[in-house]
């Protein structure tokens, strides 16, 4: 008989999420592919089979019964990495201003701007750990971080030397975007500040961040300059990702297509047109609907349009001052109650899309032999508890690379 460091026995349901290699779409959103009285074996990190009844002698036994063993969450869409919050804002929330009349008034990202240049690489490291330990404890596994909280070249490479320390001293596998692009600083034109990216940030980044991102938005960024930002960031090597159509429809959605975006993120004003182009080219759309949420806003993200038309959706917290979460089990349960998907398109959307959405899909995202293994057990006998007991932590155990955390 073989031996394992950890061997997980007699799941309820073990999803596995075996099936396709690249981003799922329409009904194979659906297919979870789960073994009822599953196990799971690893070994050095990694996982060696899932089925029924494995035989191996185990280090380590955990018996699962009455329980769900699932992927690690993976959350493609933060910005873990910032000083300062902004609790003050809610008031103005209540008082009816939207996002861009808080913005004009000097609050939103410019008082987070201006907290995130002060703090050091040590307040900043101190402050991101605690934020990834609660996103540890309720099943996030991996993460991607954005930048965008400096607006100038020393804050920003500062946020990704941050980031790159986080991903060697934490559990979290963190993957890097540099949002440089993420709004236009106080005293600088649109078009003086997009130079001073392409110019002077992009160059900088180089070899720190995996992708580039832009906050493609009315009265922020155009279409025309986020493009230049995008193409300017893929020559360096660094792959296009964009905020897209948020606030209104600025067509944001047909550029992520148009420049190859590995995805399109918020998406609530897209045409149908622009999702179409999505769908052609194999953009992951992913949603944030904590944002709305949080904005108190009437309308989400037609997630039951992009599955129609076939885009692959992903879930994510968009975690901020802003819109300030560290839970994927919240956005399930907000993804089901308010955007219809259902529970097994949820979680797949918040695992193996999720992971497709920022490259890691062949590391993370799906239970499989030779894929790391990151594993949550719920203390619940379905996985569609997630969205039905909502408002507590249903992850008992984190598994992360092997290891309990």
């Amino acid at each position: 008989m073989d031996s394992v460091d950890l061997l997980i026995t007699n799941a309820s349901e073990l999803l596995t999420l075996q099936g396709s290699k690249t981003p799922r779409i329409g009904s194979q959103m659906g297919k979870l592919s789960i073994i009822e009285g599953g196990s799971v074996a690893v070994s050095e990190g990694r996982i060696v089979a899932v089925g029924r009844r494995l035989r191996y002698r185990a280090e380590t036994t955990i018996d699962a019964t009455g329980k769900v063993v699932m992927p690690g969450f993976v959350d493609p869409h933060t910005h873990v990495v910032f000083a300062g919050s902004r609790e003050q804002e809610l008031a103005l929330k209540l008082e009816g201003l939207s996002y861009m009349e808080i913005l004009k008034r000097g609050f939103g990202i410019f008082s987070t701007v201006r907290a995130t240049r002060k703090a050091s690489p040590a307040e900043l490291l101190k402050q991101s750990q605690k934020r990834l330990d609660t996103m540890l404890r309720y099943g996030t596994t991996t993460c991607e971080a954005k930048t965008g909280y400096g607006l100038e070249v020393k804050t920003e490479v500062k946020l990704l030397q941050v980031q790159r320390k986080l991903a060697k001293t934490h559990p979290m596998d963190l993957v890097s975007t540099f949002l440089g692009a993420h709004a236009v600083p106080q005293g600088m034109s649109a078009e003086e500040y997009v130079s001073l990216v392409i110019e002077e940030m992009l160059p900088n980044v180089r070899g720190l961040a995996r992708f580039c991102d832009v906050f493609c938005e009315k009265d922020v960024f155009s279409v025309g300059q986020s493009r230049r930002i995008l193409l300017a960031g893929k020559q360096l090597g660094l792959l296009p990702k964009i905020h897209a159509d948020e606030i209104v429809d600025t067509g944001g959605a047909a550029l992520a297509a148009e420049v190859g975006a590995v995805s399109a993120d918020h998406l609530l004003r897209s045409s149908a047109e622009g999702l179409k182009a999505m769908a052609r080219t194999g953009v992951v759309g992913v949603l944030l609907p904590g944002t709305p949420f949080c904005l108190m806003m009437q309308q989400y993200a037609a997630a039951r349009k992009m599955i129609q038309l076939g885009v692959p959706v992903a879930l994510a917290t968009d975690l901020n001052p802003n819109c300030w979460t560290e839970n994927m089990q919240f956005m399930v349960q907000l993804a089901c109650l308010n955007m219809r998907l259902t529970p097994a398109e949820a979680v797949t959307a918040a695992t193996f899309n999720a992971a497709c959405a920022i490259g890691m899909q062949h590391i993370v995202g799906s239970l499989e032999p030779g894929k790391q293994a990151d594993l949550l057990i719920l203390d619940c006998p379905s996985y569609q508890f997630l969205p039905y007991h909502f408002g507590v932590n249903l992850v008992e155990t984190v598994i992360k690379k092997g290891c309990v955390v």
